[in-house]
């Protein structure tokens, strides 16, 4: 087999073959119950879950073990709990063994109360939703219940506007044809709606309480599975066996829209419905500092392992030199060995430096973290007042991983845009409407003329109003009336005589809304009539045939008789297809592509609107080919579009509609920073790619200047690469680096637009699959590691195509294949991820990736709630990361650095002292300084560098982007910085001590003082200042706070040294108190207090010197950071170019519609129609809808936008 054809076969590989064993029978929960599973060894459940859904980490049982069991895996809680053990000996305690338990039991009490404060909101939600109200059948008759109560094999009856409590089968509707409409937001992120229709059998036999109660069919299907867009099964029923597809399944979380009733079957429940396949399970993130600490606790372990062993064989020949020379005190000896000496002093010297990794430092920790996420909490340039909603640190132990972010990851509905559609130009025979010269929103007088005008909605230009309403322009009248005739939209009309549209795309409902508040009114359908309102005049066309849209065809038409008897056919589509499709290029035809690439550069969604007259026997001819490929049994779709194709040829222009997907304030501004900070985004989304494509240009995350790859072009790119990598894989030398095709790549400025199904063909994102052969087989001796090795070398290969690229959208990706493309970067690239969204179908995604940041949308709050921060807009991702994120990376990374260095410079002394004391592991310094040194005397200066550090301010953080590109490099805390705080420590130290000692040396002052504890207080007061001084000389921002902590520092330290030396202490307790006035006496000596001030100029010398060369050399400086490199020029607005081929001339196509292939066959059957009344699809809460005017942008005009927003 060939690598083409390898590869070939790899990306189509065979599915999964499905176990079809999952048996749902109606109305009999005996029947499930008997039924288990087998969990671990011979404990076994239930096999068919209730509907309770479980998402909190913790119960009461569980909670102090799992708890502590996690907290348990840092590393440093060990090596605490390790020294704890050793002071409990007696025989090598340099300690009470208290002291150090109680540092550590509040250590772990603080994070178990956080952890148990989130665990409990996570118990409150699955509360409400558990507790949710729904109607179950119970006995004969329909009981109103709780969510929870739910078992599969139910049947249960919705309302319209709620929501779908487990994946049901459509049993029967109040509807036509019981259909029933849903809205999948949740899912898959798009807003319009779908259709879902019962099988004909439950429909025509299944129209009361009774008959449901009898009914006792039974489902055979595939096990619960994270497969969102595929279901296959079968309903056995009297005898009779009828197919099940997913066009017949509600899915969890799906919404009742536009349908009085319908009745479902509860085929998977709870934790196996497939939106809860997807969530994932809850993590526990560690940020990338946090996984450093842990291995630094080991560094330092091993260090302090290796010291203390070393001084332990010095203390073993210490102790044989003396026995030697000092014989005449062999009786104190008298049982112990110089062996024994050694082991002993090795467990000492191990307690005594064990406070190098100070408790107190993880204590502060928390407490910076927690004040850090309270500056993101009361930032009021992140508050959204229309919401009411500050934005929310949910997690406190993540703050400094924000400063290191390198991939976004974002949904788009709903998190870069705002389900609004608004109807914003339109170009008509050449002449564009909607610009700068419209003037304001009309007044109530001048509308009067059209009695169904949509004040709230309107689209209004002078010019066009004039034009219409002189009705002399035949090319304008097609316009609007093709508006108002193709679509597939249903109308209800109320008491009230307003019209209320229901639509199935929010792009159809602006265009007949805007059509409507020009004149030309849709205002009814029947199976094979539609009625318009044209300027007054009321005319009824005959429909002849609907051409369905589909992704491929990218287009619909209509064919009609209108009230004269001429048969004319509207189409309106992507502008690619439909300006190839037309009779002649005219004048006007080049004014409308001007006009399109007008459109597009403001990134407006365009459908193109064409028609032409058809003779009578044209259409008598159509029509008989119509009829003979829709009535085919193989190839009937194939078959229909080639007729579709013949009859939509030679078509007359007639303009461009021009739509927005309004995006969230601040959207393309936002994206354009975190790209200047080499952060690339990455758009996921449930959405068509055309509609992504579009919104990528609107946010200006795609350019003009990008190569937009797709599949094809990825598949050749995949090809070559496994090609190369398989010419010399017995090297294992990796040949394909992207980055060096020169001829794809234009120094990457490149994107890539995928699909959900062409994920889950190369990376295998969909479930699980065993191939018994597969041509990995074929090329390695083993097959068991085949698969694997090749698995990861497509994969690999993908991330390191996508990671190139300045940009990636994901389009129809399911909820686990947003998470999973999330894991690819995290494992391939070891990069710091944020995922972002509003919906369920975003809660995976963000529960993956490091830092989880939920949108409070329309969507719902399921995001939020599984968040690690909550904003209210997009726009503020951008303080969030640049700003606080940057900010909480220096001051962390600061306070770590300095605690480190404090605890180094004082503490190493006691290495330096085993060499005067004979190795005896006695401390030099008092015990009540070893206790307060990291907790009152130097803990507050480092506290406050951790609150309050700034480099820049946050308008200069904002400013320059590229400083936050420092905490991508992990620049401010890293193995070589640790090494030179341990440096710098130890030189502190070495020069508090020797200096010190070479005073005291054979040398007294005027109070002959040189004593021990003296030369102890001393030592202490060198490093305790020269530690402030080194604060002082780093500290950036200063603040009241700052010089309080450092004043209360100073103060401190001479309070609690007098309290601790005075008499009344020592009589009271001598042997805790043994320091009797040494600070006094030692401190009010001139000649120690030269000492000290020697010691500290000698220690800050250096630092002093060192911060000299930068200034002069000008690194370490902002700019420096920054680096011209890094320096870009602000790009240009976009100018859109084609992205269907590289080096193309072609203009890019802004062409988008979120509209379901199906709808026009339901209207031409008449299924969708309700027969009581022709004018009326059936009630509809018109409350679910709303329209708003809202002025247009700045720069595109003065006249207001129409604008449908989807449902709330």
């Amino acid at each position: 087999m060939t690598n083409q054809e390898s590869l070939e076969s790899y990306l189509n590989g065979n599915k999964k073959q499905l176990d079809f064993t999952w048996e749902v029978k109606a109305n009999d929960r005996a029947y499930h119950k008997q039924f288990k599973k087998r969990v671990v060894f011979c404990l076994t459940r239930k096999k068919y879950e209730d509907n309770t859904i479980k998402t909190a980490k913790y119960n009461a049982l569980t909670f102090l073990p799992l708890n502590l069991y996690e907290q348990f895996h840092r590393l440093a809680n060990l090596y605490f709990l390790f020294v704890i053990l050793l002071q409990t000996v007696p025989e090598i305690s340099t300690l009470p063994w208290f002291t150090l338990l109680l540092p550590l039991s509040c250590l772990l009490l603080l994070r178990g109360l956080r952890d148990l404060i989130d665990d409990i909101a996570r118990h409150r939600s699955d509360w409400m939703i558990n507790n949710r109200p729904c109607e179950i059948l119970v006995g004969k008759s329909f009981s109103w219940k709780k969510w929870r109560d739910i078992c599969v094999g139910d049947i249960v009856c919705l309302r319209k506007d709620s929501f779908v409590p487990a994946d049901l089968l459509l049993l029967s509707s109040s509807e036509p044809s019981s259909l029933c409409y849903v809205e999948t937001a949740d899912i898959d992120g798009e807003t319009n709606l779908k259709f879902r229709q019962a099988l004909l059998a439950t429909h025509q036999e299944l129209v009361s309480e009774a008959s449901m109660a009898a009914f006792d069919g039974k489902v055979t299907c595939e096990e619960p599975n994270s497969r969102m867009h595929s279901f296959i099964g079968t309903l056995e029923w009297r005898g009779e066996k009828y197919s099940l597809d997913t066009e017949k399944i509600l899915l969890r979380g799906c919404r009742i829209r536009n349908t009085e009733t319908c009745y479902g079957l509860v085929i998977y429940a709870g934790l196996d419905s497939k939106i809860m396949k997807n969530c994932g399970k809850i993590k526990m993130k560690k940020t990338k500092l946090d996984r450093l600490m842990d291995r630094l606790v080991i560094l330092i372990f091993v260090m302090l392992v290796f010291t203390s062993f070393c001084l332990a064989f010095a203390a073993g020949f210490w102790a044989v030199k003396f026995h030697v020379e000092h014989s005449y005190l062999s009786a104190l000896y008298v049982g112990t060995s110089p062996a024994e000496q050694a082991f002993f002093t090795f467990w000492g010297f191990m307690i005594l430096l064990s406070i190098i990794v100070p408790m107190s430092m993880y204590i502060t920790f928390e407490f910076v973290y927690m004040v850090n996420s309270y500056f993101i909490d009361w930032d009021l340039e992140m508050y959204y007042p229309a919401k009411d909603m500050p934005a929310k640190a949910r997690s406190t132990s993540l703050n400094d991983q924000l400063g290191q972010i390198e991939y976004i990851f974002s949904d788009k509905t709903g998190t870069l845009t705002q389900n609004i559609m608004t109807f914003k130009k339109c170009c008509i025979n050449g002449i564009i409407y909607g610009s700068a010269n419209a003037e304001n929103k009309p007044s109530k007088a001048s509308m009067s003329w059209n009695p169904y005008v949509d004040r709230t909605a309107e689209f209004h230009d002078p010019a066009l109003l004039e034009t219409v309403l002189q009705n002399d322009d035949p090319v304008v009248r097609e316009f609007l009336r093709l508006l108002a005739l193709c679509h597939t939209v249903m109308v209800e009309e109320k008491d009230t005589g307003q019209l209320v549209y229901q639509a199935a795309s929010p792009d159809e409902e602006a265009l007949v809304t805007a059509a409507r508040n020009l004149g030309y009114v849709f205002l009814s359908r029947t199976q094979d009539t539609i009625t318009l309102s044209e300027l007054g005049m009321e005319r009824t066309y005959s429909m002849l045939a609907m051409l369905d849209f589909n992704s491929v065809r990218k287009r619909m038409s209509i064919l009609v008789r209108d009230p004269e008897g001429k048969i004319r056919l509207y189409t309106k589509g992507a502008d690619m297809l439909i300006l190839e499709r037309l009779r002649e290029d005219g004048p006007a035809t080049a004014f409308t592509q001007l006009a399109l690439d007008s459109f597009a550069e403001e990134t407006l969604r365009t459908l193109c609107l064409a028609s032409k007259e058809v003779k009578e026997e044209d259409y008598a001819e159509w029509s008989k080919k119509h009829h003979e490929a829709s009535v085919l049994l193989q190839n009937r779709a194939q078959e229909l579009d080639k007729v579709y194709e013949e009859i939509e040829q030679d078509l007359q222009l007639l303009g461009v509609t021009a739509i927005e997907d309004k995006l969230q304030d601040g959207v393309p501004d936002t994206i354009q920073l975190l790209k200047k900070g080499n952060i690339k985004v990455w758009v996921l989304t449930g959405d068509k790619q055309e509609t992504a494509v579009n919104i990528g240009f609107a946010c200006r995350l795609l350019t003009d200047n990008m190569q937009i790859l797709e599949e094809k072009e990825i598949c050749e790119m995949l090809e070559a690469c496994w090609v190369s990598n398989n010419n010399l894989g017995s090297s294992g030398e990796r040949l394909c680096q992207f980055q060096q095709h020169s001829g794809v790549l234009h120094q990457g400025k490149m994107a890539l637009v995928v699909t959900g199904d062409f994920l889950e063909k190369v990376l295998g994102t969909g479930e699980k699959v065993k191939r018994k052969e597969s041509f990995w087989a074929r090329l390695a001796c083993c097959k068991a590691q085949a698969q694997p090795v090749a698995d990861s070398s497509v994969e690999k290969a993908f991330v390191d195509l996508a990671t190139s690229c300045q940009a990636v959208i994901c389009c129809r990706v399911t909820p686990k294949q947003k998470a999973l493309v999330v894991q690819l970067v995290k494992r391939h690239r070891s990069a710091i991820t944020l995922a972002i969204g509003d919906g369920a179908n975003d809660v995976n995604m963000i529960k993956t990736a490091d830092i989880g940041v939920g949108i409070s949308g329309q969507e719902g709050m399921q995001a939020v709630q599984c968040s690690d921060y909550a904003l209210a807009q997009f726009r503020y991702l951008q303080r969030l990361l640049l700003v606080h994120g940057r900010w909480s990376y220096l001051r962390i990374c600061k306070f770590l650095r300095y605690f480190f260095y404090k605890t180094f410079a004082a503490m190493m002394v006691q290495i330096w002292f085993a060499f005067y004391s004979g190795f005896t592991a006695q401390p030099l310094y008092e015990g009540w300084f070893l206790a307060l040194y990291n907790v009152f005397y130097t803990a507050y200066p480092v506290l406050s560098m951790g609150l309050m550090e700034q480099d820049v301010s946050a308008e200069k953080s904002l400013q320059l982007p590229e400083l936050y590109k420092v905490g991508q490099r992990d620049e401010l805390f890293n193995y070589r910085v640790f090494c030179v705080t341990l440096l710098h420590g130890t030189i502190t130290s070495l020069g508090s001590f020797f200096i010190a000692l070479w005073a005291f040396e054979d040398r007294v002052g005027s109070r002959v003082v040189g004593d021990y504890q003296s030369f102890a207080v001393t030592v202490a007061t060198s490093a305790f200042l020269s530690v402030v001084a080194e604060i002082m000389m780093d500290i950036k921002y200063w603040t009241i706070l700052t010089f309080l902590t450092i004043a209360g520092s100073l103060i401190f330290f001479c309070l609690f040294s007098f309290f601790t030396q005075n008499f009344l202490a020592f009589r009271e307790a001598p042997t805790i108190f043994r320091f009797l006035d040494a600070s006094q006496n030692a401190l009010t000596d001139p000649y120690v207090l030269a000492i000290v001030l020697l010691c500290v100029v000698v220690n800050t010398i250096l630092s002093l010197t060192i911060r000299l060369l930068r200034v002069i050399t000008g690194t370490g400086t902002i700019q420096d950071k920054i680096g011209s490199r890094d320096i870009r020029v602000v790009e240009s607005t976009v100018e859109l170019k084609s992205h269907f081929r590289r080096g193309s001339l072609q203009r890019r196509s802004s062409y988008a519609f979120s509209h379901k292939e199906g709808y026009a066959d339901l209207i031409t059957r008449g299924a969708s129609l309700r027969v009581k009344d022709s004018r009326s699809r059936g009630p509809v809460n018109a409350g679910s809808y709303q329209s708003i005017l809202l002025p247009t942008r700045e720069g595109a005009g003065s006249s207001p936008s129409v604008f449908l927003k989807e449902y709330n």
